[in-house]
């Protein structure tokens, strides 16, 4: 059944496809955002269309400055309430104790035991209940993300993963968020491509990959650098479908 709904959606615009994710999947359903560009776009088509998606990010306490003000700016623009994810406070408290304010730079270890109380516990918080999980992935962001597939099985969640932008180009991106006025991170004209936590996010220099600017630090691969959020429980990014609660 899953393949059928892919089928339905691979032809059909990334706006149709949000509407016919939310037509078929009984329960649910969140759209997470991160308030860069692509799920800006994604915003945008959820409100406009008035999709009964719930909204929500993940607020780290790292975030930069301008990501809270586009985050104010949008909610004011299409009249709505983007819910706000936050750590647990014990398990944060006990991390900075442990680590000090910046323990994330010492190792890869180090960063993603922050990542994962920073934002993957409150992704798992939130989606506890959720049949539908929709996310702004490209293929073109990384190697890694290369072959995601549009539609997934999150196995772990129990839920059905969309990415309705995953075959577009971040020119395609920009350009529709230009022509449609939405409202943008102003680090993305300052050379920002993919926007996270500030301590953990740089510029591009020019020629880089997209995702060179997160954790620039570590020796690993940019192409292959993940938070966590996106990736299974092999540690790769999820690219298999399998059945899900569709609605009649």
């Amino acid at each position: 059944m899953t393949e059928l709904l892919q089928s339905r959606l691979m032809p059909l615009s990334p706006a149709e496809r949000l509407a016919a994710f939310r037509g078929a999947v009984a329960g649910r359903m969140v759209f997470t955002t991160s308030l860069g560009l692509e799920d800006q776009i994604l915003t945008h088509w959820i409100a406009t269309q008035n999709l009964d998606i719930e909204i929500a990010t993940l607020d780290t306490g790292r975030l930069f400055s301008e990501t809270y003000t586009v985050w104010a700016e949008t909610e004011e623009r299409y009249g709505i309430r983007i819910k706000a994810m936050i750590p647990e406070r014990p398990a944060l408290e006990a991390l900075v104790i442990t680590q000090g304010p910046n323990g994330f730079y010492a190792s890869i270890e180090a960063r993603k035991a922050c990542c994962h109380i920073r934002k993957i516990e409150p992704l798992n918080r939130l989606l506890s209940n959720a049949s539908g999980w929709i996310a702004g992935l490209r293929a073109d962001q990384s190697q890694a993300r290369g072959d995601t597939a549009l539609l997934s099985q999150d196995t772990a969640r129990g839920l059905l993963k969309l990415n309705p932008l995953i075959d577009w180009s971040r020119d395609q991106a920009l350009d529709f968020a230009q022509k449609h006025a939405v409202p943008l991170n102003t680090l993305h004209a300052r050379g920002f491509a993919s926007i996270g936590c500030a301590p953990c996010t740089r510029a591009l220099a020019p020629g880089e990959p997209e995702r060179a600017g997160r954790w620039w630090w570590e020796s690993e691969a940019a192409a292959s650098k993940e938070c966590g959020l996106h990736v299974g429980p092999d540690g790769h990014l999820v690219r298999i479908a399998s059945p899900v609660r569709v609605a009649s």
